[in-house]
């Protein structure tokens, strides 16, 4: 045992402080990936359920997003964006899915929606995440689609929220 720590206490000079790192572990992004993905997902559908049918047609001005164009361009979006990951879209998502305005199908194509980036980001390997992609021009991997998914998600989180207080509709987790 003695002259098992003599060697090791030997050989430390050849290895810096830092140069041994733990790998990172797998899969890790992935488990943050996904928990920040349901906390978004479910703030906006408690939000998209606690705004009362009669407002989501409303807007803040003529020319910008009703309340139920913005949840229907967020489902249109993870559909959208999902497709950089070499996932295509649904076969029988709508055409026109902006212009979905029932209060019930707004809920159901956005719930839709996160299954389907959940799924094309539990399916992706970690060596899926390193490959290259063209995203609009730049060029990027597919780990960054998956930030760019989730930071679009909170900027339309946010929007949601002021549309919503505008209405007299305080986010249901803000109450607690």
């Amino acid at each position: 045992m003695r002259k098992l720590l003599l060697l090791a206490l030997a050989l430390l000079p050849l290895f810096p402080a830092g140069a041994i790192q733990p790998a990172p572990p797998k899969r890790a992004f992935h488990r943050e990936f996904l928990a920040n993905l349901k906390d978004v997902e479910g703030k906006l559908e408690q939000l998209a359920e606690a705004v009362p049918t009669e407002k989501y047609s409303w807007r803040p001005a003529e020319g910008v997003r009703s309340i139920s164009e913005v949840y229907t361009h967020i489902a249109g979006s993870n559909y959208f964006l999902v497709t950089f990951l070499g996932k295509p879209a649904p076969m029988d998502m709508p055409k026109d899915i902006e212009k979905i305005t029932e209060k019930a199908k707004v809920l159901a194509e956005l719930s839709r929606s996160f299954d389907h980036v959940r799924a094309a980001a539990t399916t992706a390997s970690d060596a899926d995440l390193e490959k290259a992609v063209n995203m609009f021009g730049t060029n990027t991997t597919q780990r960054a689609v998956l930030v760019t998914i989730l930071n679009h998600l909170h900027e339309h989180l946010g929007q949601s929220i002021a549309y919503a207080r505008m209405n007299g509709v305080a986010p249901p987790w803000s109450k607690e």
